[in-house]
């Protein structure tokens, strides 16, 4: 059975594209930014893909609500009584784009009964995408090449490859990768890349796990996390539960693993 968000699947993928034409023409500017009240930055490339984004899903769907990083306030109740609707970072991976090299990502998911069924992410730099349906399978394609169907990876405890954050580093990651190399006596290799990228790259076979010890947003995880569990994985918090979105009155997520294994209990590591 095809899931609803299969439907808008090809035209969600139209939208991010012009989202990151967008993006590029200010990425190949002497551009700005200010900062956000999370300490965060925000650029003109983030409106003008936010604004892009949000008109073309008004169009696509009028009747289905649209969440984005960028979003104005939206009262609490309101948005605790959705049902369905889209969840948007227009730049993810801001701080990735203010050094332009290139790891920062349009994510747009559509979001139903606190799951994500549909996800697409973007990187304008290399005309990556990446996408997924619930039930359909999770498929990544570079430019114009052939789409190729992506799986993640088997586990082997002795040859681990953990995805770590370009911008984001801590003493509780370095703690996990200390342990991870303790416990099975085996130097895990480590791989550095922004945005939802390193979500995307658990799910295309090329790492075991992304853990993430610090503060995200569910617009940052949602259109990767589909990918990921139609890859064959999945976002797990550090009891193991699959995260879901929208059912709390905060946007924050708990500490989580992206994980290819969904079996492998990498809160152990801790």
């Amino acid at each position: 059975m095809v899931n609803e968000g299969y439907q808008f699947q090809d035209d969600v993928i139209a939208i991010a594209k012009e989202a990151g034409e967008a993006i590029m023409q200010i990425y190949s500017t002497d551009f700005g930014f200010e900062m956000k009240s999370d300490n965060s930055p925000l650029t003109e490339a983030d409106i003008a893909a936010h604004d892009i984004i949000v008109a073309r899903l008004h169009q696509l769907t009028p009747d289905i609500p649209v969440l984005s990083e960028e979003s104005d306030a939206i009262d609490i109740g309101l948005r605790l009584s959705w049902q369905k609707y889209w969840l948007i970072d227009p730049l993810d991976g801001t701080r990735e784009f203010l050094k332009r090299n290139g790891e920062f990502t349009v994510n747009i998911a559509l979001v139903s009964q606190h799951q994500s069924i549909m996800g697409v992410v973007y990187a304008p730099v290399s005309g990556l995408t990446y996408y997924a349906s619930k039930g359909q399978g999770a498929y990544k394609q570079i430019g114009t090449a052939s789409v190729q169907r992506i799986h993640t990876k088997n586990l082997n405890l002795q040859q681990i490859t953990i995805a770590g954050s370009r911008s984001h580093s801590d003493e509780k990651f370095q703690k996990f990768m200390h342990s991870v190399e303790t416990v099975t006596l085996a130097k895990p290799e480590l791989i550095r890349l922004g945005s939802s990228l390193k979500i995307c790259l658990v799910a295309e076979g090329g790492a075991d796990v992304y853990p993430r010890l610090g503060p995200t947003y569910e617009w940052d995880t949602a259109a990767a996390h589909c990918v990921l569990q139609e890859a064959g994985g999945d976002i797990v918090d550090e009891h193991a539960v699959t995260l879901s979105y929208n059912n709390k009155p905060s946007l924050l997520n708990p500490h989580f693993f992206a994980t290819a294994e969904r079996s492998q209990q990498w809160a152990a590591f801790l």
